[in-house]
């Protein structure tokens, strides 16, 4: 496995370091499980892991699994939560549904010898499992940006959905599902919890160089906005997230020090090649800002920034969802007031 160093993989070999690997494995921290899908490419992508305990627990809590429930859960990995859920729920009430085919076989493997052979299923968890609905809760192990129909489809009236949900510019908050008898769901977000995506879900990846050209052509202005209140402030970072689609945010330190004062924020929409720098150097209280491409994403996260201070500083709780078999759609304190992008 692998431990995330500042952002990097540091590989961690049970052969090689028994008792190490042994500490890590019972430390309240994310340990990764898989690079780049397993593909071999060596861009060092997180792709499988095992969360930190603390945030089994808490989203365990949430789901509140009841003996002899049927539970559905979305990203097997390791196996470690299916079996915990059985543990709760029974092994006969536990479907597990991975995308990978080889997590999926060392799941399916490692919760036979340990005693707890729940239903392992590879496949794609965006379609659910339908043979074993409905379910009485469905639990996702992967953020996601748009909630599948099909979960909330496959859940019995008054059960519940778990997962992690986020936007491209943000990732995550935990949102509570409670399905319906009209066929809908509606829910709260709460929690600071940061999943890896549900593969197609995922936001493109790319450095930085590979978005931000030398040629390209761009507007220049300045700005009193200080990237710490809207990146650093977890909720308002979350409502820029809602009113600013497809919008990542990448932060280069100078020299590669994470130390440095002196930083460039670099806002790209992967998708149609819009770009936005936010340039901050020690001493200074206006930041240059360049953009380029068919959407002003500095503009737009201004925009929405502002939007969220007008509103009064809402903490990320009095957000809501409501899924329906059309889409979705957020809304503030109640379903009434939609969240407009």
């Amino acid at each position: 496995m692998w431990l995330d160093e500042a952002g990097a993989p540091a590989v961690l070999a049970r052969s090689e370091s028994p008792e190490r690997w042994l500490e890590a494995c019972y430390a309240d921290r994310p340990l990764i499980t898989q690079l780049d899908d397993g593909d071999g490419s060596g861009r060092g992508y997180f792709s499988s892991s095992i969360s930190m305990p603390t945030t089994v627990a808490m989203m365990l809590a949430a789901l509140d699994p009841e003996s002899g429930g049927r539970v559905l859960e979305i990203g097997t990995g390791t196996g470690y939560n299916a079996a915990l859920l059985a543990f709760r729920a029974g092994t006969e009430n536990v479907t597990t549904v991975e995308v990978d085919p080889g997590i999926a076989e060392q799941a399916r493997a490692a919760l036979k010898a340990t005693g707890w052979p729940v239903n392992v299923v590879t496949g794609d968890g965006t379609k659910g499992h339908p043979p074993g609905a409905p379910y009485d809760r469905v639990l996702s192990t992967a953020s996601v940006q748009r909630v599948p129909y099909a979960w909330v489809e496959q859940t019995a009236p008054g059960g519940r959905v778990v997962t992690p949900w986020g936007t491209a510019f943000h990732n995550g908050a935990l949102l509570h599902l409670r399905v319906r008898a009209d066929g809908t769901a509606a829910g709260r977000f709460s929690g600071n919890v940061g999943f890896m995506w549900l593969r197609d879900q995922r936001t493109p990846h790319g450095a930085v160089e590979d978005r931000v050209r030398p040629e390209h052509d761009y507007t220049e202005s300045t700005t009193g906005l200080h990237p710490y209140y809207a990146l650093s402030n977890f909720d308002a970072s979350f409502a820029i997230g809602l009113r600013v689609p497809a919008m990542k945010s990448v932060v280069v330190f100078d020299d590669d020090n994470p130390g440095s004062a002196a930083y460039t924020v670099y806002l790209m929409d992967p998708y149609v090649g819009s770009w936005a720098s936010w340039r901050v150097a020690p001493g200074r209280d206006a930041y240059t800002v360049r953009q380029h491409g068919p959407r002003c994403l500095f503009e737009e996260l201004e925009d929405a920034y502002r939007w969220w201070l007008d509103a009064g500083e809402p903490e990320h709780t009095r957000f809501g969802l409501t899924v329906t078999s059309d889409g979705q759609t957020v809304w503030l304190d109640t379903p009434g007031a939609p969240i407009g992008t």
